[in-house]
């Protein structure tokens, strides 16, 4: 909708369209509120957004640049009596710190590099003899010459976004390109060069968060509870994986999945399944280790190293130091999600996990909300006795009157937030990988990969790597995302990792490992480290954190519920949004199934009170 046409007066305004911000907007809109959904940038999903290949070049090369301030306008002229101003921040690039990129393959094809090695002809004769000597060739060439002539800006973008590393600690610019030992290393491997990745960039679809969708959690159950599921399509994680003594091995998880183990033998089968069996319960020998190290239950459960493991790190996913109930609660959540849709708790929606705020954010637009994006909200206008906010003016200084207003905590100036702790921060790192950590006869495998800390004080990786087929890579390549809690930048925390798992320039004796192509490194404010409540703020409104390190999305839906309910506390969160085909259309405007039950319903009263008349 054009900025010009927006209506003056909302129930709600939502500046941000992250998953929290998005599942509000869908809700109130569902409800019958009039919603307002803005975000200044030029996609959807804020931090939870997925972009395709040359889409993530550009958000590298803008938090690259150096934003300019933005000059803070007066809009005194708008105030009426008894209220007063809250402007907003103009810039949101806080929450995302130490970008690193790093290229591990050639600039150009090897075609392209073997036809530039050939000298030119000399003769415009010469030129034509070869030219019919290799029509069959030159037909085969021209479109992707055509293709690289279409994209100069995207390929521009590529080398720009290619080139972007901090002054932090990594490889020097030279280490980026491999050697001709290196080359000669895989000569099995299709070599994919840089121009090849910029060039089916769109068919990437990269997260700026990595998460997976438990099949028993709190988003699958809203999702299938509100329709909105049927937006979007999903696929099973088909593989649990772990590093354990310089190898990944698959982690046995279902009653199959551990028969079928060669890892196991049959004694300690039987043992790992008389222990999940023994966790759906709570017990009294349980309870005598609370607030005791997992670990040490585990151990006096007569279990040994490799179900140690397994359970510690890729069941439950603790650390040696978690206290007991926590770690049975979340080996107990897991079992729960186990067999629901495939032999892992987990889904992951095809074309990335960028598609779940979208899906939210369409079922708000049907039932009536109006969405802009580059479009923002400068400032606040409160009554100063209620302090609540009356309107927002937006970036075109028009004033918009609304009951509640929820907004993004990025857009929040540092002096209003109640800040009780430093902001927590999570690393990440995107590769891109020619073949999978562990192959096997399949190329469909989407695998979650479980990283204990490699070595003293690191921290525990949580690592997903996703096939073509999830509509997030190209033929030939996998996405691999990493994620775990900040000890240092990004790099320091997860570089070596990647080295260990994955051949690199810096890897030694690694040349069977897949080689990584292209990576990035930077770190996001942690979500589950931010208040939302307590801040000096007018009391309608509502602040939302961005994602935090967990993998589930337990935290943003439990947070967008919360402030629904403080909003509608009589309203029904998300009630199932009507199948196309029920919704029937009239000449006077459309009627949904509930609304007609209730005009039968008092037809009927009325024709019983005419009968008995």
């Amino acid at each position: 909708m054009a900025a010009e046409d927006l209506p003056s007066e909302f129930d709600i305004v939502i500046l941000g369209t992250g998953l929290a911000e998005s599942v509000v907007a869908a809700a109130c809109s569902r409800v019958g509120q009039r919603v307002l959904h803005l975000d200044r940038r030029s996609h959807y999903a804020a931090n939870w957004a997925s972009f395709t290949f040359n889409g993530l070049l550009t958000w590298i090369q803008e938090h690259h640049e150096e934003s300019q301030p933005e000059e803070l306008q007066d809009w005194s002229s708008l105030l009426e009596e008894g209220e007063e101003l809250i402007y907003l921040n103009p810039s949101d690039s806080a929450s995302i710190r130490n970008l690193q990129v790093f290229c591990f393959t050639s600039e150009k094809d090897e075609e392209e590099e073997a036809q530039s090695a050939v000298p030119p002809s000399t003769t415009e004769e010469e030129k034509g003899e070869a030219a019919d000597d290799t029509v069959d060739e030159t037909e085969s060439a021209d479109p992707k010459e055509e293709e690289s002539e279409e994209k100069p800006e995207e390929t521009a973008a590529g080398q720009e976004g290619q080139g972007a590393q901090t002054a932090g600690e990594g490889p020097e610019v030279d280490q980026s390109h491999p050697s001709v030992a290196q080359s000669q290393s895989e000569p099995t491997r299709k070599k994919i060069s840089y121009a090849q990745l910029v060039k089916e960039g769109r068919r990437f679809n990269i997260d700026l968060v990595s998460k997976l969708m438990y099949s028993r959690g709190s988003l699958v159950d809203l999702l299938i509870k509100s329709n909105v599921s049927r937006y979007a399509e999903f696929k099973n994680v088909t593989r649990i994986l772990t590093y354990r003594h310089g190898n990944v091995e698959q982690v046995p998880c279902s009653r199959a999945d551990v028969f079928a183990s060669r890892q196991l033998s049959v004694v300690e089968k039987r043992k790992l399944m008389r222990f999940l069996t023994s966790c759906v319960e709570e017990t009294e020998e349980q309870q005598a280790f609370t607030g005791r190290p997992y670990l040490d239950f585990l151990r006096d459960q007569q279990l040994g190293d490799n179900l140690q493991h397994f359970l510690l790190h890729s069941i439950a996913m603790v650390t040696e130091d978690t206290p007991t109930e926590v770690g049975l609660a979340s080996t107990r959540h897991f079992l729960r999600c186990l067999g629901r849709y495939g032999n892992t708790p987990f889904l992951f929606p095809v074309y990335g996990l960028g598609e779940i705020p979208q899906c939210f954010c369409r079922m708000c637009a049907v039932f009536g909300g109006i969405y802009c994006l580059r479009h923002s909200v400068h400032c606040l206008l409160v009554d100063k006795d209620s302090n609540r906010c009356k309107a927002v003016i937006d970036s075109r200084g028009q004033r918009i009157s609304c009951n509640h207003f929820v907004v993004e905590d990025g857009y929040v100036e540092a002096n209003r937030k109640n800040v009780a702790t430093p902001t927590r921060f999570i690393s990440r790192a995107v590769l891109i990988t020619d073949a999978s950590v562990l192959p096997s006869g399949s190329d469909q495998h989407v695998s979650m990969v479980t990283v204990p800390p490699i070595a003293a004080g690191s921290p525990a990786v949580k690592m997903v790597e996703l096939c073509p087929s999830s509509m997030t890579c190209m033929s030939g390549t996998y996405l691999v995302h990493l994620t775990c809690q900040s000890v240092g930048s990004s790099y320091q925390d997860l570089s070596p990792v990647v080295t260990k798992l994955f051949h690199t320039p810096e890897s030694h004796d690694q040349e069977h490992r897949p080689s990584v192509l292209w990576c990035l490194y930077f770190n996001m404010a942690d979500g589950d480290g931010t208040q939302v409540q307590g801040h000096n703020l007018p009391s309608n409104v509502y602040l939302c954190s961005g994602p935090d390190a967990d993998l589930g999305h337990d935290h943003a839906i439990r947070q967008a519920e919360l402030i629904f309910q403080k909003i509608l506390p009589e309203e029904d969160f998300c009630p199932p949004a009507p199948n196309p085909e029920d919704i029937i259309y009239d000449g006077d405007g459309t009627s949904f199934p509930e609304e007609e039950e209730k005009q039968e319903e008092e037809l009927v009263e009325e024709q019983e009170v005419q009968t008995e008349e």
